[in-house]
């Protein structure tokens, strides 16, 4: 009894003992050493974009959008049920620290036969009430229930993260998804005014051809323009059907059954200065690098429960209760059995099988060490990118609409003089083909600019998830993971 006592006290002692790598300790990336990014304005100073950024496009439209898609959205709904999945599992591998109970009772009724000599066969009847409490432990020797834990709570954090990585695409696909719609609105619009203004061409030339003033090449001209008009406005109305139909999907309702969209756009505010930040800022406010990083983390503690199935563990158990052969004589206190025992179990030899996962283990943290550094990298060219892209659309937006405004003035000075029988037909051609250009450039940069800005923001890691968390139908399972403070793997065992 005195050995068994010693052995628990050297078990407890020991139980402190964590094998394998710390997983708290981030690889080193690239964003460690930038201490701004290339792109940005020398006078922007480092703020976060606001928690609702996508108020900052000054749309009510699109506001409505976004908050219909982040109650309705199945993908998100997905998301929320596979956090649910990982809390399940982290309270799984926190149970297995705590001893398991189990209580049973149990009524038997047996009959023996077997033969006497000089008596014959005889026939001996037994029943037995037994109730048991079993109690067992595992006892954590060489801390690889706590590296589980750990990695449980790590891959917990990365689910919690990947939700809110579904929740900032959804976003930027509604603003892109509703920006691209309003675009294709302006281009029927102006596509229409033209086919319109083709047709009043066509009927000019004809009461021309009819009076001997215009030949027949010039009438097909214009009816193939006429022609070519009307084929634009069908494919746009069929874009536009196509896009409505992504939105309404997006929004988590039957396609076709949304209520039409305001047919123009807000103006984007400037960007002065544009809110660069520091790229160290990336690693606690993109949920995509937060969900890599944890998944370091997680790789990394099993490398520490690899290495715990190298040596021994310990099992502590014990049974006690009651059995008679009746059911009132269970109270009886010389009916008390009970039991004992402890099992100590050490590898002996498994064909190589438990040192290969150890191997496995640590090239699988190390990929993952990889993957998470090419992330940050990969994010820091989003940043310059988006940062890049806004300062040059911006300037091809004031060019354009120059050249827009011209191209305008220039088709209804061409088409008036052709009108009125001043004006040659391949000029008033070229002039249309230019404006039409011009339009189609037009909304096309006012377009980009809108989905440059939705860039901007997704790449900078602006933490929306406080103002979408009004909207979702249950609350995140826990804040992400900072990278040099808060909330990390080992959280389990404070």
């Amino acid at each position: 009894m005195q050995r068994a006592l010693a052995m628990a006290v050297l078990t407890l002692l020991t139980a402190a003992c964590t094998l394998g790598p710390d997983p708290t300790k981030a690889p080193k990336t690239a964003a460690d050493h930038a201490r701004a990014y290339a792109e940005a304005s020398p006078n922007a100073a480092p703020k976060t974009p606001p928690d609702t950024w996508w108020l900052t496009f000054a749309d009510p439209v699109t506001v409505r959008l976004i908050t219909e898609a982040l109650a309705n959205n199945t993908d998100i709904q997905a998301a929320a049920a596979r956090v649910l999945a990982a809390s399940a599992t982290l309270t799984s591998a926190r149970g297995a620290r705590w001893p398991a109970a189990d209580v049973s009772f149990s009524a038997n009724r047996n009959k023996f036969s077997f033969v006497l000599p000089q008596v014959g066969r005889v026939g001996i009847y037994s029943t037995t009430f037994a109730d048991q409490l079993a109690i067992s432990y595992q006892v954590d020797l060489f801390g690889r229930l706590a590296r589980a834990r750990q990695a449980a709570w790590a891959n917990l954090l990365a689910t919690e993260a990947d939700r809110r990585t579904v929740i900032n695409s959804l976003i930027a696909q509604v603003i892109r998804t509703r920006s691209l719609i309003a675009a294709l609105d302006r281009q029927l619009d102006l596509n229409r005014k033209m086919s319109q203004s083709w047709k009043q061409t066509l009927g000019v030339t004809e009461r021309r051809y009819v009076s001997g003033v215009a030949d027949p090449g010039q009438l097909y001209l214009v009816r193939s323009s006429a022609a070519a008009a009307q084929a634009a406005v069908l494919r746009l109305e069929q874009q536009r059907t196509t896009a409505r139909h992504a939105l309404d999907i997006l929004v988590g309702r039957r396609p076709g059954s949304g209520s039409p969209l305001p047919r123009t756009l807000a103006p984007l505010p400037d960007l002065a200065p544009i809110p660069a930040g520091i790229p160290a800022s990336l690693l606690d406010r993109r949920p995509d690098l937060v969900a890599a990083r944890m998944r370091f983390a997680a790789a990394t503690a099993q490398v520490g429960v690899a290495l715990a199935n190298l040596f021994p563990s310990l099992t502590l158990s014990a049974a006690g209760g009651m059995t008679a052969s009746k059911l009132d004589e269970l109270s009886r206190s010389n009916t008390v059995v009970y039991n004992a025992a402890f099992n100590l179990l050490a590898p002996l030899f498994h064909g190589g099988r438990l040192r290969a996962a150890v191997r496995l283990s640590r090239a699988q943290a190390q990929e993952a060490a990889a993957r998470y550094a090419g992330a940050v990298l990969k994010a820091m060219g989003e940043v310059e990118d988006a940062l890049a892209a806004n300062r040059s659309l911006r300037r091809q937006l004031k060019a354009v609409a120059d050249e827009d405004r011209a191209a305008h003035a220039a088709d209804t000075l061409a088409r008036r003089r052709y009108e009125h029988g001043t004006g040659e037909l391949l000029d008033l051609l070229a002039a249309d083909r230019a404006r039409q250009q011009a339009d189609l450039a037009l909304t096309a940069v006012q377009a980009d600019l809108w989905d440059a800005r939705v860039g901007l923001y997704l790449a900078l890691g602006g933490d929306w998830e406080a103002g979408a968390r009004k909207e979702t139908t249950r609350p995140s399972q826990g804040p992400p993971p900072s990278h040099h403070a808060g909330p990390h793997p080992r959280k389990p065992e404070e």
